[in-house]
Parts: C-alpha cells; sequence; structure tokens
C-alpha cells in the first residue's frame, strides 16, 4: 500500500536492529509474540474505562486501523526485528501538523531481548526519522512511574521529563499516572542514534 504521508512507509537500519513498516502478513508472528509476552506485556498494556467501547483486539482488526491512521498521516505503527524476528514494536501516534508539528511514540519489546539495548536503539531511530523525513518538531513519551524498564530507554536517549500526569492513561484496568519525557529536533542535532552511542560509550 503506497504511503500518502512524509516518511511512511519506511525500513530503518542500525548495528543489527530493522525497524520496518507494519505488515498485515505480520499476523502469525504478533499474535506468538504477544501470546508468549502476555505477563510481561500485561502491567503496561492500555486498556479502556467501564463503559467504554471496547478497542480492537485481534491483529486483522489492530493493523487495519493503525495502516488506515499511517495512510492519513495520523501515525506511524512499525515492527521491531533482530536477527529476521518480530520482537516488538514502536508506534508513532497523535501526529499534529500546523503550528505543533509533534507526535508521541510508544514502544514494546519481547522480555527475551529485553537489557539488550534492542528498545532504545529502535526509539532513536524512529525519532531520528520523525525529527528528519517526517518533518516533526518535537516528541513526547509518556511512562508510568513503576515501569523501570521503559524509563531507561528515554534515560539512554537523553530525553528530559518536562511534566508529571496524574492518571493520564487507563493502564491495565484502572487510571495510571504517567511522567511525560520530550524532545524537540533543536536538542538532537546530531541525531538521537549519535547520543546512544555517546551514552554507550560513557558506561
Amino acid at each position: 500500500m503506497p504511503g500518502t504521508a512524509p516518511g511512511w512507509p519506511a525500513k530503518l537500519v542500525s548495528e543489527g536492529v530493522v525497524v520496518r513498516a507494519l505488515r498485515r502478513s505480520d499476523a502469525d508472528e504478533w499474535q506468538a509474540v504477544r501470546q508468549r509476552n502476555h505477563s510481561w506485556l500485561q502491567p503496561w498494556d492500555a486498556t479502556v474505562p467501564p463503559g467504554s467501547v471496547p478497542r480492537a483486539s485481534s491483529y486483522k482488526l489492530v493493523v487495519k486501523s493503525l495502516l488506515h491512521q499511517a495512510k492519513q498521516g495520523q501515525c506511524l505503527p512499525f515492527v521491531i526485528e533482530v536477527g529476521g524476528r518480530f520482537v516488538g514494536q514502536v508506534t508513532v501516534s497523535n501526529v499534529a501538523r500546523g503550528s505543533a508539528q509533534w507526535a508521541s511514540i510508544g514502544y514494546w519489546v519481547s522480555a527475551d531481548v529485553a537489557g539488550r539495548g534492542v528498545a532504545p536503539r529502535a526509539v532513536a531511530q524512529v525519532i531520528d526519522h520523525c525529527f528528519g523525513p517526517v518533518g516533526l518538531h518535537r516528541i513526547e513519551i509518556c511512562v508510568r512511574p513503576e515501569n523501570t524498564n521503559s524509563l531507561r530507554v528515554v534515560e539512554k536517549l537523553g530525553l528530559e521529563q518536562v511534566g508529571y500526569a496524574p492518571r493520564f492513561l487507563h493502564i491495565d484496568g484502572d487510571w495510571r499516572d504517567h511522567r511525560i519525557f520530550a524532545l524537540t529536533a533543536e536538542e538532537a542535532p546530531e541525531g538521537v542514534l549519535a547520543r546512544l552511542s555517546t551514552h554507550q560509550s560513557h558506561q
């Protein structure tokens, strides 16, 4: 399906971490990874409050919605691959154009690649892509205070906390507080991948 939005579809590669556009044919792998990682991901998965319209749960419905939004330029749903294997996702959502030119990023990886630098490298590639071909100016990442794995990602990428949002999103069955991190293009003129490499060399 041809993209109609800037920078979409795209394939990004850095040191064995491949970030590419989500496809309908990813269904079997997506479901297998999600089922295998159910207990690992459940505490951080978005839910809907009682009385709301249920979220799409099947891959077919999820991907249909995401690809439609991507075609409209409202989101960029990426898959993370390592060694040719589906290991997670990075989704750029809530894309705002006009005078804002910003978006939010969410991500998850399979437990078997956690702690190996896969998530930071994938997110760094996506942020650089957003500041480059996509043409955005600001990226925001919201993280639950308890999510130490995700907090390490934003720390490695050098995002600063710009706010705290009580009861911000419905996650794992209740309204949860989130720390808000953000980065503008001017704050990373050398790119976020380069910043990640600098962070790693100082460890």
